[in-house]
C-alpha cells in the first residue's frame, strides 16, 4: 500500500459499485463481492457502500449541480461525471472535507480530465452548492408513479433507513424496546437508530429477534395465530416471514428456489430456535404432498419499495423488468390458489411501488382465481397505517415519516370458499 493515497482504494471500490449498477444493471448487493474484494476492514467497507449509496440516492440533484458548472454537459456515461458524482456525494452528504475529496477523487481520473473535474468541483464548493432537503427522483420514475405519488415518496428517501427488529416473543416488546434504547411501532417490533451494528446488539446470538422492516412484517401478521395449522411460505428465503409464522404457532413449509438464500433461512432458524420445513424447489413445477390452511406469497418483484435502503433500484428498473415480474407473479399465484384448503387464506405481497405488481394484480386475482377478498382492517395494522377502500394495504417510504418511514409494500388477502 506504500505510495497509495489513504482512502483511495475505498473510492475506487465505490466507483466499481456504480459502474456495476449503470453499465451492467447489477444491484449493489450483487456487485459488492467483486467490487469490495480488496477492502478488508469493516469501517472501510461501510464507507464504500455509503459513498455509492448516497451518490445513487441524490443522483438527479448531483447531476444538476454538475451540469450547472459546465459549459457543455458531460455524457451520462463519462468517467469524469461518475467521479464528480462520487466527489459531490462525499462533500455534500458525508461531510468529507473538500481537500480530502480532491485528494481521493482526482487520482480516479488517471490519464483523464483531472483539470476539468477539479475545476467543476472547486467552483461548486466556492459557490456554496447544496442539495435540496428532499431528493429529486429520476424522470422515468416520476413518469411511472405520477407527480403526486413521487412527491409523497421522495421525503422518505433522504436518509438510509433505521434498523427494524422483529421479536420472537411479542409479549416482550415494551421491555425489549426500553432495554435496547429503541421505539416500538407494533407488537413484536423494535426500531433502533440507523448505523447500529447488528451482531453487537443484545441477544443476537440468543436468537430473540431478527432484522425485518416493519412493512415487511405486515403480510405474516395478517394471517394471525397458527394454532398448529399448516402454512406455506412461498419464496420464503431468507426467512423473516417464516420465522414470524413459526413464532405465531404455524406449521411452516418454507419454499424457495435459491440454495444460497435457503441456507440463510436455515441459519436463521437455527439461531432463533424456531421450527420450519425448508424445501428447495421451483414453485412453478413443485407439487405439495398436502394442501394448506394458509399461503403467504411474498412474490418476486421489482423491489422498488426498498429504494430507501437500495437506491440503485431507482436507476435500474424499467417497464421491461416490471412486465416480466407481473407474468411470474400471476403464474405463482395461480398455482398457489390450487393448494389451499377450503376456508384457507391467501396473502399476496410485493415490496414494490409499481401498481402493475400490486393493485393491478389484486384486481386480476379478484377476477380470475375464484377467491373471495378478505379485506385488511385498520385494527390489524400498525398505528398510522390504514387500508385502501378496497381493503388492500399500500405503504411507501414517505409514510410514518415522523418515526423514520418504512419500505414500500402492497399486501392483499383472500379466502377460498
Amino acid at each position: 500500500m506504500h505510495g497509495i493515497t489513504p482512502g483511495l482504494p475505498v473510492r475506487r471500490a465505490a466507483l466499481r459499485l456504480l459502474d456495476a449498477v449503470f453499465r451492467r444493471g447489477e444491484t449493489l448487493e450483487q456487485a459488492e463481492g467483486p467490487a469490495l474484494a480488496d477492502i478488508r476492514k469493516a469501517p472501510d467497507r461501510a464507507l464504500t457502500k455509503a459513498i455509492a449509496g448516497e451518490t445513487l440516492r441524490w443522483l438527479t440533484d448531483i447531476d444538476a449541480l454538475i451540469d450547472s458548472a459546465t459549459k457543455q454537459n458531460l455524457p451520462e456515461d463519462a468517467k469524469a461525471r461518475m467521479v464528480l458524482r462520487l466527489m459531490l456525494a462525499q462533500a455534500l452528504r458525508l461531510d468529507t472535507p473538500p481537500h480530502a475529496v480532491i485528494a481521493t477523487g482526482l487520482p480516479l481520473l488517471a490519464g483523464g480530465p483531472r483539470r476539468l473535474a477539479h475545476g467543476v468541483f472547486s467552483a461548486l464548493v466556492k459557490q456554496g452548492a447544496a442539495l435540496p432537503e428532499v431528493p429529486t427522483l429520476p424522470e422515468r420514475v416520476t413518469a411511472r408513479w405520477g407527480a403526486d405519488k413521487a412527491a409523497a415518496i421522495a421525503p422518505g428517501l433522504a436518509y438510509p433507513p433505521e434498523l427494524d427488529l422483529a421479536l420472537k416473543d411479542t409479549g416482550a416488546t415494551e421491555a425489549r424496546a426500553v432495554q435496547m434504547g429503541g421505539i416500538s411501532l407494533a407488537p413484536g417490533h423494535v426500531r433502533l437508530p440507523r448505523g447500529a451494528a447488528v451482531e453487537s446488539l443484545a441477544d443476537f446470538k440468543a436468537g430473540d429477534w431478527w432484522v425485518q422492516d416493519l412493512a415487511a412484517s405486515i403480510p405474516a401478521r395478517l394471517l394471525g395465530a397458527g394454532e398448529g395449522r399448516n402454512v406455506l411460505d412461498l419464496c420464503a428465503a431468507p426467512g423473516g416471514k417464516t420465522m414470524q409464522l413459526a413464532a405465531s404457532g404455524w406449521n411452516v413449509t418454507a419454499l424457495d428456489l435459491s440454495k444460497r438464500r435457503l441456507d440463510l433461512l436455515k441459519d436463521n432458524l437455527k439461531r432463533t430456535g424456531l421450527k420450519a420445513a425448508p424445501v428447495r424447489a421451483d414453485a412453478l413445477t413443485w407439487e405439495p404432498k398436502h394442501r394448506f390452511d394458509a399461503i403467504l406469497i411474498d412474490a418476486p418483484c421489482s423491489a422498488t419499495g426498498t429504494c430507501r435502503r437500495h437506491p440503485d433500484v431507482l436507476h435500474r428498473i424499467g417497464k421491461g423488468q416490471i412486465a416480466e415480474m407481473v407474468e411470474l407473479q400471476r403464474a405463482l399465484t395461480s398455482r398457489a390458489a390450487g393448494w389451499l384448503n377450503p376456508g384457507g387464506w391467501l396473502v399476496y405481497a410485493v415490496c414494490s411501488l409499481e401498481a402493475e405488481e400490486g393493485e393491478s394484480q389484486a384486481a386480476w386475482i379478484d377476477a380470475e382465481l375464484g377467491l373471495t377478498p378478505q379485506p385488511v382492517t385498520a385494527e390489524e395494522l400498525p398505528a398510522g397505517l390504514t387500508p385502501t377502500p378496497e381493503g388492500w394495504l399500500r405503504t411507501h417510504p414517505g409514510m410514518l415519516a415522523d418515526h423514520g418511514g418504512l419500505d414500500g409494500f402492497f399486501v392483499a388477502r383472500w379466502v377460498k370458499q
